[in-house]
């Protein structure tokens, strides 16, 4: 009779407890749901060609359209080009330099020098995204004389860098060095080894880390307004000014004529982060070994 009791009551705790996750996974999941169904509500009817592929309209222009119960002309396509082209150039120079780095992390972490580098990663991860938008004003705009998208660029580079570093290092540790001691035994070298052997089979998390790292600066202002500034021209010319989504949100906010395209801009961010977890997992699923 005491043994069934006990059982019982394990059961109980047991559903109590699962009851419990439930509810506070749900209790959690509000906030997101919230934002995202605010977003997509008011975002998803100025979604449009002509919002992806027309410029960001002046003040005045939106306050006659405004004034005249009309939809404001134009978009953000001067955003969506220049937050494209500072993420490509960041990520060119982010992806090897970190993967190289972290897989230097991994085979030598008890030198003086992979500890040093490790600590610096970890107090590069955590500095202000606003502090790096300084640093990289002082490094790269002054001595250029003027705001650059190749300026915001390195800003985004340097948040992107620990964040892949990291992500690789801890990857390459966990996997079994059977995967190394077999490839040399084959006769191949050491580094040829690391990446044809051991990255390839890393693959699947460090692209997570590249994704997570993207995620991270995708909607970084405060970098860009010290360094790109923003432009309201759609803009090729990496050496000038450009705009990015987020500054554009920035400047939507400060323009009472202009708050509506807020919803628009922050459901193409939204949109964008999504299509780069679904590339992300699909292309680790067909490189995994």
């Amino acid at each position: 009779m005491l043994y069934g009791n006990n059982i019982k009551i394990r059961i109980l705790k047991s559903r109590l407890l699962y009851i419990l996750v439930c509810v506070l996974s749900g209790v959690t999941a509000i906030p997101l749901l919230a934002i995202l169904g605010e977003v997509l509500i008011k975002g998803w009817k100025q979604l449009g060609w002509s919002f992806i592929t027309e410029a960001t309209p002046n003040a005045y222009k939106a306050m006659m359209a405004a004034s005249a119960g009309e939809a404001i002309p134009g978009g953000i396509a001067n955003g969506i080009i220049g937050t494209f082209l500072m993420l490509l150039l960041a990520a060119v120079v982010a992806i090897p330099v970190g993967i190289l780095c972290g897989i230097c992390l991994s085979e030598y972490r008890k030198s003086w020098f992979a500890v040093l580098v490790s600590y610096l990663t970890d107090l590069l991860q955590g500095t202000p995204s606003i502090i790096i938008g300084i640093i990289t004003y002082i490094w790269v705009v002054v001595p250029m004389k003027g705001y650059s998208a190749i300026a915001g660029s390195v800003a985004l580079f340097i948040m992107m860098l620990p964040l892949i570093i990291r992500s690789t290092e801890e990857t390459m540790k966990v996997l079994p060095e059977t995967l190394k001691e077999a490839g040399l035994a084959l006769g191949g070298s050491y580094w040829r080894v690391m990446l044809k052997v051991m990255v390839p089979s890393a693959l699947g998390s460090i692209f997570t880390g590249i994704l997570l790292a993207i995620s991270r600066v995708v909607g970084e202002t405060a970098p860009l307004m010290f360094t790109a500034l923003g432009g309201a021209a759609i803009s090729w010319n990496m050496t000038k000014p450009m705009s990015a989504v987020p500054l554009l949100i920035w400047e939507f906010f400060n323009d009472p004529n202009l708050q509506s395209l807020i919803w628009g801009a922050s459901l193409f961010l939204l949109t964008f982060v999504l299509c780069l977890n679904l590339l992300a997992k699909r292309i680790a699923k067909k490189w995994k070994i």
